[in-house]
C-alpha cells in the first residue's frame, strides 16, 4: 500500500471506529431473555463527532441478535441491549477503541460515545436506523 493511500483510508478508519464504539455504548450490559427479537436486524450508525479533530457523519452498520451487539462489517464490537433498549457497545480497530450507549427504540437509536481513534481523543453523539 503506497502512502498517499494508506493517508487517505485514516479518516474512513477513524469513522468506522467510532461509529462501532458509538453503537456499542448505546447496549446496556443487563440483557435478558424477554428482549430476544425485539431489536434483531441491522442497524446504520452515523456518528458525529462533538469533540476532538476525529471526522463526522460515517456510517457503520451492526447486526443485533437477541441482546447481543455484533459488527456487520469490519472492527471488532461486543455490546448488549436490554429489554428497554437500553445499549452498551466497545469497539476495537488497531490501535483505535471507543465506547457507547444510548437507547434503540422501534426503527431508530440515538445516544453517545467517546473513544481514542488513531490517538485523537474524541467524543460525540450516534444515531441509528434499523434496515
Amino acid at each position: 500500500m503506497t502512502r498517499s493511500a494508506t493517508i487517505s483510508t485514516l479518516p474512513r478508519l477513524r469513522w468506522m471506529f467510532a461509529a462501532a464504539a458509538i453503537a456499542a455504548a448505546a447496549l446496556p450490559g443487563t440483557a435478558d431473555a424477554r428482549t430476544a427479537g425485539t431489536y434483531d436486524g441491522v442497524w446504520n450508525v452515523v456518528f458525529a463527532t462533538t469533540r476532538g479533530t476525529c471526522s463526522s457523519g460515517y456510517s457503520v452498520p451492526f447486526t443485533v441478535n437477541g441482546s447481543r451487539v455484533t459488527s456487520a462489517g469490519g472492527g471488532r464490537v461486543s455490546g448488549t441491549v436490554n429489554r428497554g433498549g437500553g445499549v452498551a457497545v466497545q469497539v476495537s480497530v488497531g490501535a483505535s477503541h471507543a465506547t457507547g450507549g444510548g437507547r434503540l427504540g422501534g426503527t431508530s437509536g440515538a445516544g453517545s460515545w467517546r473513544g481514542v481513534i488513531q490517538g485523537d481523543n474524541c467524543s460525540g453523539t450516534w444515531q441509528a436506523t434499523r434496515s
